[in-house]
């Protein structure tokens, strides 16, 4: 039960630091329109727009790459004295060739290199993004990410672990995997699980509590969860998602999720900062473009305006 995350804090505290609660916490991609991982990048002064914008409304973010940009914005937050903290991503692909291993290890080696040059940004080393559920698009074998977890873990002084959804940590694989992190980050996405949003928080609780029965020895953070303000009538996301979208639900779920989390003490990353019109499909109503509180062009949506 939620109850037991306060019971247990001596226990954490005798075996290892926890990551300081944060009530203020959004996750952060930077590609704006015409820009993608693959494509062309954001300047340094749309980097420094961004970090103004969110070290406004949140004390951590979460970044899901190492390179790229990603020193950028790190370099942004320590020139100009920031108050922002970074869950750090390495971000990892299936090893199908030799040339993705290689990046595997770039971004692994980056991360590495960042959370040390770092330590008073980076509270912690995310490796790997929803790797191992089954779903997934973009599957890791389950060796390879212990082994990168294990050796980050002896590399860094942060605590380390992997992102994932609750349906992998609720799983065998799952509790295996635990035994290699510091803490357990887990994806609870409400919208996808067809909760409408008037139950989506008690759903989450309850998840939350059920995770928190198979890792009793875990500090557990959300890594995501958010509602998104438009999704297509088409194709998977129509048969997954029931709850209605727009800015209003956004902003009753924000209101009432940030509440939950300050409640409980539950550092809880909101899902997203910014619209990502890269994401997805062509159609413009594709879910995965329109999770953000502000959309792409950074004006803000309902729940910011207020």
């Amino acid at each position: 039960m939620i109850k037991k995350t306060l019971q247990i804090i001596f226990f954490f505290s005798c075996c290892y630091a926890l990551i300081p609660f944060h009530s203020n916490a959004i996750c952060y991609g930077p590609f704006r329109d015409g820009q993608s991982p693959e494509g062309e990048s954001p300047t340094v002064e749309q980097l420094k727009e961004d970090i103004r914008i969110i070290s406004k409304h949140w004390s951590i973010m979460r970044m899901y790459g190492s390179r790229g940009v990603t020193e950028d914005v790190i370099k942004i937050i320590k020139e100009n004295n920031i108050n922002l903290k970074i869950f750090l991503g390495a971000w990892l692909s299936d090893e199908t060739d030799s040339s993705i291993a290689i990046q595997n290890n770039e971004e692994v080696e980056k991360a590495i290199y960042l959370a040390n040059k770092y330590p008073n940004i980076i509270n912690a080393v995310i490796i790997g993004n929803e790797t191992q559920v089954f779903w997934t698009w973009n599957k890791v074998n389950f060796e390879i990410l212990k082994n990168y977890i294990i050796k980050v873990k002896n590399n860094v002084k942060q605590s380390v672990t992997t992102a994932d959804d609750f349906n992998f940590w609720n799983k065998p694989e799952g509790i295996e995997l635990s035994n290699y992190t510091d803490f357990i980050l887990v994806h609870i996405h409400p919208l996808w699980g067809g909760l409408s949003v008037e139950n989506s928080v008690d759903w989450v609780s309850k998840i939350y509590n059920e995770i928190e029965e198979l890792h009793p020895d875990k500090q557990i953070i959300i890594g995501e969860t958010g509602w998104a303000t438009m999704v297509h009538d088409i194709g998977e996301q129509a048969k997954l998602i029931k709850g209605i979208t727009g800015e209003k639900e956004q902003a009753f779920f924000y209101k009432n999720i940030h509440s939950w989390s300050k409640k409980h003490k539950i550092t809880t990353f909101f899902f997203e900062v910014f619209d990502e019109k890269w994401k997805g499909g062509d159609h413009p109503n594709e879910v995965e473009k329109h999770w953000g509180v502000f959309n792409s062009d950074r004006t803000p949506k309902l729940i910011l305006k207020k």
